[in-house]
């Protein structure tokens, strides 16, 4: 299967899925896209609900992934979902109340979603290095609002022939988050704060890989640049099965029979979460509405209501802050996918330009037949980890409750369809003061390493094992930088490779 750029109006310049992961972005800075949407038939989903985690992962893959086969693809998942690494169960469906239920997909290393993308990912990559016969040096350039950061440092760590750099902004993330990304083991790895929000960390690393004199200096250094986050397909695709067994799943737990359908809210930044429960809609999952869950910075909850994306607007720093984001940059992909790659190009423009557009009002009415957009307050976010704790038994962090909020809102107006599935991507404990004060609001917040074995305590639950003793491990990355320097840092980082 080919891939292309989300902005090659002509379809000129086919890709292999071994090139899509490698470099990231596409040439003219558009999103890789495969040629079509492979299908799943009700036969396939049938038999991958006898199959292993690994087994369902290895088998959607393929049919991406053409150039890999299933037997390397099913290797490289066995070890990426390992028991070691993520327990019997690496997305795990639970009950909430009847017709609710969440996937929880933060029992891997970093206790976030990301893990499901980013333990895998890396495998990928130095196959696909091999295949492409590559000998250049990757180094893998990131930009995190929090969680992807960790979840790629660990992916990433130790690989041979390959380096990983994170750029976070400095206020931008819990203190668990930083010190787990300020902590991370590993010879080839570095870590680096930036003075700025999401948005300008992410603007950077785009503006870097589409800088042609820093890639010729880093090629003098035999070292290319490669991405981890959502734009990369090679993270976004493994993202995909977990949609696909979750249904499984309910069919198993006979939570549905095969063809009902099955909605889904999901905690939306970068819009990559939800577009791969796009795609597994696409690919033929019984799967009726997308609920787009957002925070204060509702930046998608505005566009699927208008047609108007419009980033000149004040900037958020709020419990969720993986969701802390203005500039989504995988709703590109969904535009493509509905308008073409010749309107996507424009829309593009204009946001480079003027920093907003407007859809026309058929794309609206084709976005609007698959999506509904809804957004939290910060008041909101507190009372639902509060509700749901206190009525259903049910700890969530701060983003699963944006998505909490946001399908009890869309369950009061509809239909109930016989499931409701939120997408739960981050262990309490990772933002455990502001869950803890959620909960007991009468009380001071407590500071965010303390908070975890208060909430424990309080909630009679386990912390998450990632998070345990971070306190305790050496602080190795301390420095932050202004915006205008990040080159200037991942030069220094490539010094070694000269």
């Amino acid at each position: 299967m080919n891939y292309y750029s989300t902005r090659d109006t002509e379809k000129k310049t086919p890709f292999s899925s071994s090139h899509a992961i490698i470099k990231g972005l596409a040439p003219d800075g558009g999103l890789f896209m495969p040629e079509r949407i492979p299908s799943v038939t009700k036969e396939d989903i049938l038999n991958l609900c006898n199959k292993t985690y690994a087994e369902r992962a290895a088998s959607i893959l393929s049919k991406y992934l053409e150039d890999f086969t299933y037997e390397e693809l099913l290797e490289d998942c066995q070890k990426a979902y390992s028991f070691e690494k993520f327990g019997p169960d690496p997305a795990k469906t639970v009950k909430i109340r009847e017709g609710l239920y969440t996937l929880e997909l933060w029992h891997g290393p970093t206790a976030a979603f990301k893990d499901m993308a980013l333990q895998i990912m890396p495998r990928l990559l130095c196959r696909a290095l091999a295949k492409e016969k590559e000998t250049m040096h990757p180094l893998i350039l990131v930009a995190t609002s929090g969680d992807t950061g960790k979840a790629a440092l660990e992916g990433y760590r130790d690989l041979d022939g390959i380096s990983i750099m994170v750029f976070y902004p400095v206020d931008g993330v819990s203190r668990v988050q930083k010190l787990q990304m300020a902590t991370q083991e590993g010879g080839n790895v570095n870590v680096c704060a930036i003075r700025g929000n999401f948005d300008d960390a992410q603007t950077g690393v785009k503006n870097i890989f589409a800088d042609p004199a820093f890639s010729l200096l880093l090629k003098k250094r035999n070292v290319f640049l490669s991405s981890a986050n959502s734009i990369n397909w090679g993270r976004l695709a493994p993202q995909i099965v977990y949609y696909i067994s979750a249904y499984c799943d309910l069919l198993n737990q006979k939570a549905l029979s095969f063809g009902d359908p099955m909605d889904i809210t999901v905690p939306t930044g970068n819009f990559g979460n939800i577009f791969a429960a796009y795609l597994a809609k696409r690919m033929g999952v019984p799967i009726g509405r997308l609920v787009c869950a957002s925070n204060l910075n509702h930046v998608l909850t505005d566009f699927i209501r208008t047609g108007v994306y419009d980033r000149n607007r004040a900037f958020h720093t709020t419990m969720s802050p993986s969701m802390d984001i203005l500039i989504s940059s995988n709703l590109e992909r969904l535009l493509y996918l509905i308008a073409g790659s010749e309107r996507t190009c424009g829309y593009m423009q204009q946001l480079k330009a003027k920093g907003r557009y407007q859809v026309e009002p058929d794309i609206l009415a084709r976005i609007q037949a698959e999506f509904t957009a809804c957004y939290a307050t910060e008041e909101d976010t507190s009372r639902v980890i509060h509700d749901f704790f206190e009525k259903e038994g049910y700890l969530s962090d701060t983003h699963t409750a944006v998505a909490l909020h946001a399908a009890c809102e869309f369950l009061q107006k509809k239909t109930q369809a016989p499931c409701m599935l939120v997408a739960s991507t981050a262990s309490p404990y990772k933002f455990a003061a502001d869950v803890y004060h959620s909960l007991f609001p009468d009380e001071e917040k407590p500071e965010s390493l303390s908070a975890l074995s208060l909430l424990s305590g309080r909630t009679n639950t386990e912390i998450t094992y990632p998070l345990r003793n971070l306190d305790k491990k050496p602080i190795r990355f301390k420095s932050d930088i202004d915006c205008s320097d990040m080159e200037d840092e991942i030069a220094r980082f490539t010094e070694r490779f000269s």
